[in-house]
């Protein structure tokens, strides 16, 4: 473990010292004025993309203006066409693609102009990114499609390389891992053919993270581990990012979590460098993800929070949400219950937004649409300014015509994104209304409402003191020898359809529902909220509790089932309720009354409802109730105690 954390500081201190010396040539050849104007632009060039493009994007955007203003003054029309090119391909990182797009079509003008086939090619399969990346497939494809048939007339295999790499990525979003993997080793055997075996860094990260997506963990390291050695030979820092989070993934998934973070570290410094804000982001949740599983609550909340931001920035509805459900997990296993609830009221919004995804990407592409084509309106206007000089009146008013209905289908658009965007926005406030409900519902599902609302309202509910509260325990008897001759489903099936049924008499009674352990169900009357009446409603809950039971025994004998017979028992007395717990969080009571109340259960008889001798105090005059005295009986930890048996006075 300590030599690939050595390894990784060896690597980044190579990296920049390699690195500065070849930006400094660069750099003295296109200032040095007695090269030819070709050497010094193509120096540029290099400069921009090895020393900016991947890290601090804004220059490189100034340095490629540098460029083309360059190339445009000494007349090299394929220096123009690769500078627009590197401009358009800057944007595109960016994420700007209108920009990008405007890029490409500027330099294309170009190129088609000069009948440059090989600036045309590369320009076109790098518009096809900019569908690719908004999952617009098949408008990519036509790009891919019209690029691929100039390199194949030029014969031009990297270029044929470049696209068979695309081809294996769309196959993979397919899920076709066959015809992906052909693809991609389609591309590496063209760049072997060329001795150029450093131009399939790409291709093998892509198979490495194909496999990975098939748990081929073994092939998945042996190329992220190729793709890392090109990437690290070339310098290439985007690339040594992807190739280390990479096999931080992996290591990830196989549970080595030492080793994982190692690499997640070293890849998100090279990140932060960058300025790779998406790729930070996913590493960051990673890195967080580890540290909550080793238990480091405090470091994955505060890693977490930075993806979340990150995520937020990048409108990463995915990455929100496994972030927040790191939040969330983090939270609770500290027992910072109100921080818990919010992020998990979060996560199911971004939950429900995922699977809404669908019509959320086709609105992105509409916008994108809407853009793309605005800036073709204002390349068509300049276009038809040129034309109309030459025309005649009546041409002009063709033109004019022709003009308004382009502006007129171009508004039609914009108020169709308009209106899309404000349905958009109204369905997503509902959605996180009804996300808001659910969560209310699963607080209320979990905690008393009185609990759950001072929990909202305050960030926590103290424990409290009950002075009477009527605590119910049940239980079925012979359980283990009756459940070894039923499946684990008949068994399961059977205990939660009786406890259903407790579940409803309870609601009935506003008895409180405290929890289940195994095949024993534990109520308590008069809590949260005190009553008069919560001894009486306890022994209703409890008889009516028995006299479903005697049913259900009745029904499954008919069918010559076998059936589960319950003993119950009560105890009256004070007690202190509140949350405990910092994993999965539940309202809970303690103090002797509950012990004795389980007491009550285990001297129980079947079909009967046994209590104590305090609780009998409290109902003996009503006329409700018939009692069987029991006397004393012994009462383990507690010597003798007197009890009775309750029913109703028929």
């Amino acid at each position: 473990m300590k030599r690939t954390g050595l390894l990784l500081v060896l690597i980044l201190l190579g990296l920049k010292a390699t690195a500065q010396s070849k930006l400094d040539s660069l750099w003295n050849v296109w200032e040095d004025a007695t090269k030819p104007d070709s050497s010094r632009a193509n120096a540029l060039e290099d400069y921009i993309y090895e020393g900016y493009f991947y890290s601090n994007p804004d220059s490189a955007s100034i340095l490629a203006e540098q460029l083309y203003d360059f190339t445009h003054k000494t007349a090299d029309t394929i220096g123009m066409v690769n500078a627009m090119e590197l401009a358009g391909y800057n944007f595109f990182r960016m994420g700007d693609y209108p920009k990008a797009l405007s890029a490409y079509h500027q330099g294309l003008e170009i190129a088609e102009k000069n009948k440059d086939k090989k600036g045309i090619a590369n320009i076109l399969l790098k518009t096809g990114f900019i569908y690719h990346d908004n999952e617009d497939l098949i408008r990519a494809l036509n790009y891919y499609q019209r690029s691929l048939k100039i390199f194949e007339e030029l014969n031009d295999l990297d270029g044929i390389g470049s696209i068979y790499n695309e081809f294996g990525s769309i196959y993979r979003i397919k899920e076709d891992f066959e015809t992906s993997l052909d693809y991609y080793l389609k591309s590496i055997a063209i760049s072997n053919k060329l001795n150029n075996k450093d131009g399939n860094a790409a291709q093998y990260l892509n198979i490495a993270s194909l496999y990975l997506d098939h748990d081929d963990f073994g092939k998945a390291i042996e190329n992220f581990k190729k793709g890392l050695a090109i990437y690290e030979k070339l310098g290439d820092k985007l690339g040594i990012a992807s190739g280390l989070s990479g096999l931080g993934s992996v290591n990830k998934e196989q549970g080595n979590q030492k080793e994982a973070l190692d690499y997640l570290q070293g890849s998100l410094t090279i990140s932060e460098q960058i300025h790779d804000a998406q790729g930070a982001a996913a590493t960051l949740l990673s890195i967080g993800e580890i540290y909550a599983k080793q238990g480091e609550h405090h470091k994955a909340i505060n890693i977490c929070k930075k993806s979340l931001l990150l995520s937020e920035d990048l409108g990463d509805i995915g990455n929100q949400e496994s972030s927040c459900e790191c939040l969330y997990n983090a939270y609770k296993s500290l027992g910072n219950l109100n921080e818990a609830l919010r992020y998990h009221e979060q996560m199911l919004v971004f939950s429900d937004s995922i699977e809404n995804e669908a019509s959320s990407k086709k609105l992105q592409q509409i916008e994108f649409s809407k853009r793309a084509l605005a800036d073709s309106l204002v390349q068509v206007e300049k276009e038809r300014a040129v034309e109309m000089a030459h025309q005649s009146e009546v041409q002009k008013k063709d033109k004019n015509r022709n003009l308004a209905i382009a502006v007129g289908v171009f508004f039609l658009l914009l108020s169709i994104g308009f209106y899309s965007r404000w349905r958009y926005v109204k369905k997503s406030k509902a959605i996180i209304e009804k996300e808001k409900d659910r969560s209310e519902n699963l607080l209320l599902n979990i905690l008393p409402a009185a609990i759950a609302a001072e929990l909202k309202e305050k960030g926590e509910a103290a424990a409290r003191d009950f002075d009477l509260v009527s605590i119910l325990f049940s239980d079925f008897k012979g359980y283990t020898e009756k459940s070894e001759k039923l499946s684990a489903q008949e068994l399961i099936s059977e205990i939660n359809h009786c406890f259903m049924a407790f579940d409803h008499i309870c609601e009935k009674y506003g008895i409180e529902k405290i929890k289940t352990i195994g095949d024993a169900y534990m109520a308590a009357g008069g809590l949260p909220v005190p009553s008069d009446h919560s001894v009486l409603n306890t022994i209703l809950a409890a008889l009516e509790m028995q006299d479903f039971m005697a049913d259900r025994m009745k029904v499954k004998r008919g069918k010559n089932e076998i059936s589960f017979e319950m003993r119950l028992g009560i105890h009256t007395g004070p007690v202190v309720a509140g949350i405990v717990g910092v994993k999965k969080f539940q309202y809970d009571i303690w103090g002797d009354t509950v012990n004795i109340a389980s007491r009550m259960e285990s001297n129980g008889e079947i079909g009967r409802v046994n209590i104590s001798q305090y609780t009998f105090e409290l109902i003996k005059v009503d006329p409700r109730f018939t009692f069987e005295p029991r006397g004393k009986l012994e009462v383990k930890g507690k010597g003798e105690m007197e009890m009775w048996f309750v029913d109703r006075k028929q």
